[in-house]
């Protein structure tokens, strides 16, 4: 992955559109996106690092911006912005294989935004686990892999990643 300091401003540009589109999808879709069981169809999105690394940068701003937007205040702000940036960079870690790149998103997310629900309107752990990792599930799997997949077909995606991976 490239240091931040190698960023190029075309790749500063593709990471503020995947966060303005990450936040944009959530605030759209807010009443599904904010809650005690979320369906954020913007996480779909969450495999984009498997294509392209600019979008952990991306994905963690947008979240950022989408929690000041209608998140549960600042430890929302804080903690669902590091869950994502933590499952962003798990997923580039992991991109070989699409199946175990889209676990991370579940999988974190499933445990810290469970957490910050649980401290913060006290609510139940391992049934919120179930819930938040249950729409995690849907939405990455059911929704961001098909994604990825006709991401990879479109040539002028694969282009672009060819030279990515290649720098």
């Amino acid at each position: 992955m490239k240091k931040f300091s190698q960023f190029t401003v075309k790749d500063l540009a593709i990471a503020a559109v995947i966060a303005a589109l990450y936040a944009a999808l959530t605030v759209v879709f807010a009443p599904i996106s904010y809650g005690v069981v979320q369906f954020r169809i913007a996480e779909a999105l969450t495999l984009l690092p498997i294509l392209f690394p600019q979008a952990i940068p991306g994905l963690a701003v947008g979240c950022l911006v989408a929690n000041l937007v209608g998140g549960f205040g600042i430890w929302d702000v804080v903690f669902g912005t590091l869950a994502t940036l933590i499952a962003a960079l798990l997923t580039y870690r992991l991109r070989k294989n699409i199946w175990f790149a889209a676990a991370p998103p579940v999988l974190v997310n499933a445990v810290i935004v469970s957490l910050l629900l649980h401290f913060v309107l006290e609510l139940p752990l391992l049934p919120t686990m179930g819930t938040v990792g249950l729409g995690q599930l849907a939405v990455v799997y059911v929704l961001g892999i098909p994604l990825m997949l006709a991401l990879s077909r479109v040539p002028a995606f694969r282009n672009f990643t060819d030279k990515v991976q290649k720098k």
